[in-house]
């Protein structure tokens, strides 16, 4: 019987690799780091400030026009700020503040594509376990049901009821019983260590799972039209093509026209050599204006290189849409045939049963043998193994469908967990102007 208390729904252990799983949080880390494009590419909007400071000795001979020698020891130093200011550099700050935006956007559905990803793990380590855990338990009744055979054989034997060809038989399949169960268990045991590396921990009594079909596109047609618009593939593929396109126009800027202001105000100390002053105070305000006249032809073939990017970008675009697409009839022609099989398996479970109960009857009876004892339960266990095999695959089918169609997430799964939200960490960091420590205190 099972401790409820103890127990673990599949709901439970996707909370659980949500919240934990080194794959995930590495992926969000990515993000985060992405979203710092944006506040360095703003930067270009923003005045440049550098002050320097700058102190020395010097040894001063001069020889004057009277032939007399004039020397001293300075103690030179200069203290000034600079405000460098550009005012128009053909559009390329604009350009890379988009390009930078696209890329986070790209970013969040690469994020959330590896966040189907592991969720998807997930359900499959549980379900993987949940099957391994039944397959042990059908083998270990298998195993001793042939057990009870074999010594019924046996004392028929010794009775004098049946030949010890019979008693072979019951031992041999008793043998391939044992390795069966034993390779069953050596399943569950690397199920259950995959468990723990996805879900965070090692499972603990877990309970059936159900479908998810209510939840994905119940058609064909409805399920490729939603992939294209909710695949996060493709939604990721039609960023990077924004960001290949704008990538055209900051390359463009190179040939452009720059122009900038620059200010600044300094004080020298003892830096005349010529020991006629003693401090100088100067400020100016220039504007500077840089036409590219010819550069070697590295700004074109930055140009044509970017065009070229962009065309990859797009044709990557359509080979993912094709394989969303392949992706999606497959998960769904998958899901439906695991219905079909899931029926033909309880099917053949019920028939089975029947059939050995039949054949035990007919055996006591004296109208069946051993061996069709054997191969009746051999039957049984098959069929019980194959309805396991059946549950586990209907699950996981359902649950890939809703990954193909861009739907495996937290939202659309109802978890009882808090979102991770990639805009929430984006806003805290696309405006600073300062600061080195990150918003979780890094």
């Amino acid at each position: 019987m099972i401790d409820l208390a103890a127990a673990e729904t599949l709901p439970e252990a996707l909370v659980k690799a949500y919240q934990t799983n080194p794959q995930l949080n590495a992926e969000r880390a990515r993000q985060r780091g992405t979203d710092e494009n944006v506040p360095q590419a703003l930067a270009g909007y923003r005045p440049q400030i550098v002050a320097s400071l700058s102190a020395g000795l010097q040894a001063v001979r001069n020889l004057l026009p009277d032939n007399t020698v004039q020397s001293a020891t300075l103690r030179p130093w200069t203290i000034g700020v600079t405000v460098s200011q550009i005012l128009y550099n053909g559009n390329k700050t604009a350009n890379s503040v988009r390009v930078a935006e696209f890329q986070v956007k790209s970013g969040r559905e690469a994020l959330r594509n590896v966040g189907q990803g592991v969720l998807l793990d997930a359900v499959t380590a549980y379900m993987n376990v949940l099957a391994n855990q039944a397959q042990v338990e059908a083998q270990r009744t298998n195993v001793t049901v042939l057990r009870e055979i074999q010594a019924t054989t046996k004392r028929r034997l010794d009775a004098g009821d049946v030949t010890p060809t019979d008693t072979a038989q019951a031992e041999s399949r008793l043998s391939r019983g044992l390795a069966d169960l034993n390779a069953a268990e050596v399943a569950l045991a690397i199920s259950k260590e995959t468990y723990a590396q996805v879900i965070g921990q090692p499972p603990s009594q877990l309970i059936a799972a159900s479908t998810v079909d209510n939840l994905s596109p119940n058609a064909l047609a409805s399920s490729i039209d939603t992939a294209n618009h909710e695949n996060p593939a493709v939604l990721g593929a039609t960023f990077d093509v924004d960001v290949a396109t704008t990538t055209i126009s900051v390359a463009e800027s190179s040939l452009l026209p720059t122009l900038s202001v620059q200010g600044s105000v300094s004080r020298q100390i003892q830096s005349d050599p010529t020991l006629s002053t003693s401090a100088t105070d100067q400020a100016s305000v220039i504007g500077q204006l840089n036409v590219p006249i010819y550069d070697g032809g590295a700004a074109p073939s930055q140009i044509r290189q970017a065009k070229e990017l962009s065309s990859q970008s797009r044709l990557v675009l359509e080979q993912i849409r094709n394989q969303t697409r392949t992706a999606v009839a497959s998960a769904w022609v998958s899901n439906e045939g695991t219905k079909v099989a899931l029926t033909a398996a309880e099917s053949e479970m019920r028939a089975a049963g029947i059939a050995l109960q039949g054949v035990r009857r007919e055996a006591a009876g004296g109208q069946r043998t051993t061996i069709d004892v054997l191969n009746a339960q051999q039957d049984l266990t098959n069929a019980r193994m194959r309805l396991i095999q059946s549950q586990r695959d209907r699950v996981i089918a359902s649950y890939t469908l809703l990954s193909a169609v861009g739907r495996l997430d937290v939202h659309v799964l109802n978890l009882n967990t808090p979102d991770y939200l990639p805009e929430l960490h984006y806003h805290q960091v696309r405006d600073a102007w300062h600061g080195v420590r990150t918003p979780s205190g890094q």
